[in-house]
């Protein structure tokens, strides 16, 4: 802290930003007064946060010793909010090996504190027998409290808070099934955590004093289980009540798929999810409190935390989504601006028109794509291959949009995500769905004259091996029906708007 005790001289690493907690941590940190510094492998995906102007943002991963090494210059708290899951079979290595990278760059900087967010493990539950994921959590959380520096890990349950994954999933199996035959984990006993609760605990622990060296169990004031959370869910959103019906053969991994076929969650996310419920996950201290005492109404109880989420879910107030972390793939990978192409070979489908529109009616359409909006083309086609996507354990269409009108870089739509966007002209979407390649979506809007604009849409893919080119040439006759067919509906429908606004 400076001379006078203010907190403006206490600098903040944030690591994870372009994620659901962290995206939310860092205006927390600034509206509390502290200097933030967000560390991200693709800077681009926040500079159209409301909070991007007020924090400083660097480029580097939590992998690299050197790019961490120069974001924790002049740090005093480090968070630490990424973790490997859906990275591939190796994820527990990957965790293992950014935790001891952040460790010895937070020691060697001489930062003043690490606050990590981790996962609540059930008590007497030997750690070869946690899930993964939770045996993951549990290690890195181990790592950084043997870092020499000051650490604070925070473990909590299910996060209850609007586009977060455990939300999301006890929403769409509560609103989408009312009768269900559910796994054995229903019956499991858990302590959920408003997403309020956790932002109020970690932006806290920055402050901690500097002997505290060690984890504090965090969750609401009530203890449920899954079942009970469904049936509160449904009572919260004014839903009859809902028939669960508990069977015992339904395994983690069948689970998943079952979640991620029911809900917009994929099996890849669901799986972990799912394994945690197998054991009990409840506080077994509030210990938190001694260093941070609840303020009134505060921890919030469940039927209050679903109700602040419902209600910024239908305002369209979503601040993060759990798929606002991107799929993870190599940032290193060319892009297709490249005036040189990098990567080998790269096919092109281009598609042009003129269209009888305002440049402003045409970048509506083009922004408003996705979602709940749909694609402009052959809706069956585009409903197949998200069901593909799925059945696969990719994203499918099912994340839809954060907000049904406007984008912002870094947010995912459906299975794209947003990799650049020039407000009223450009709009280039990234493939997250599974594919033997990558690929992009492109569209612009230019004027052209007497009124009138011009849509220009590419849809690139770089193949990898064989398979990529073989997929290329299998889908390409489709293309005409596809992409030709969205080019020319989105011409129409921004030719509507133009007419409308006219009349």
């Amino acid at each position: 802290m400076d001379d006078d005790g203010s907190r403006d001289g206490l600098r903040c690493l944030v690591t994870g930003a372009t994620g659901y907690i962290g995206g939310r941590l860092v205006p927390e940190l600034l509206a509390a007064g502290y200097r933030v510094r967000c560390l991200a492998r693709s800077p681009g995906k926040l500079r159209d946060h409301p909070w991007a102007g007020e924090a400083e943002v660097v480029r580097g991963d939590v992998t690299d010793a050197d790019s961490v090494a120069e974001a924790m210059r002049d740090v005093d708290v480090a968070y630490y909010l990424v973790h490997a899951l859906g990275s591939g079979k190796d994820f527990e290595a990957t965790d293992r090996r950014a935790a001891g990278v952040f460790a010895r760059s937070a020691k060697a900087a001489g930062v003043r504190r690490i606050v990590y967010l981790g996962g609540l493990t059930p008590a007497g539950v030997p750690e070869g027998e946690l899930s993964p994921h939770l045996r993951s959590r549990t290690e890195v959380g181990r790592i950084l409290l043997a870092s020499g520096v000051p650490t604070a890990v925070l473990r909590a349950a299910v996060i209850i808070g609007s586009g977060s994954a455990s939300f999301e999933m006890l929403r769409y199996l509560t609103e989408r099934l009312p009768v269900m035959i559910t796994p054995s984990w229903v019956h499991t006993r858990i302590q959920p955590i408003a997403v309020r609760d956790v932002l109020r605990l970690l932006v806290a622990a920055a402050s901690l004093p500097d002997d505290v060296n060690r984890t504090f169990d965090i969750g609401g004031p009530e203890v449920l289980t899954y079942q009970d959370m469904m049936l509160g869910y449904a009572r919260v959103a004014g839903l009859p009540r809902r028939l669960i019906l508990p069977v015992p053969v339904l395994t983690p991994g069948l689970s998943s798929h079952w979640v991620g076929l029911v809900t917009p969650v994929p099996a890849s996310i669901a799986r972990p999810l799912t394994e945690s419920l197998r054991h009990e996950v409840v506080c077994r201290e509030h210990d938190i409190a001694r260093y941070v005492p609840d303020p009134p109404g505060h921890p919030l109880g469940f039927d209050q935390a679903v109700r602040l989420a419902l209600r910024r879910v239908r305002e369209a107030r979503v601040i993060t989504r759990w798929s606002s972390a991107a799929v993870p793939g190599a940032p290193s990978d060319p892009l297709p601006t490249d005036p040189d192409w990098a990567g080998g070979s790269l096919y092109t489908d281009r598609r042009e028109a003129v269209v009888d529109s305002s440049v402003h009616d045409l970048w509506r359409v083009i922004e408003g794509v996705g979602g709940e909006n749909g694609w402009y083309s052959f809706p069956l086609a585009w409903s197949l291959r998200g069901w593909l996507d799925r059945l696969v354990g990719g994203v499918g269409l099912r994340r839809g949009r954060r907000d049904a009108e406007r984008l912002r870089a870094g947010d995912s739509l459906d299975f794209w995500r947003v990799e650049e966007i020039e407000p009223g002209h450009l709009l280039r979407l990234r493939a997250e769905m599974r594919l033997p390649g990558l690929a992009w979506l492109e569209m612009s809007a230019e004027p052209d004259g007497d009124g009138r604009s011009r849509y220009r849409q590419r849809a690139l893919f770089h193949p990898r091996g064989l398979l990529g080119h073989a997929y290329w040439w299998s889908v390409s006759p489709f293309h005409a029906i596809v992409f030709g067919g969205m080019a020319r509906n989105i011409a129409r429908a921004a030719a509507r708007q133009t007419r409308a606004r006219g009349r």
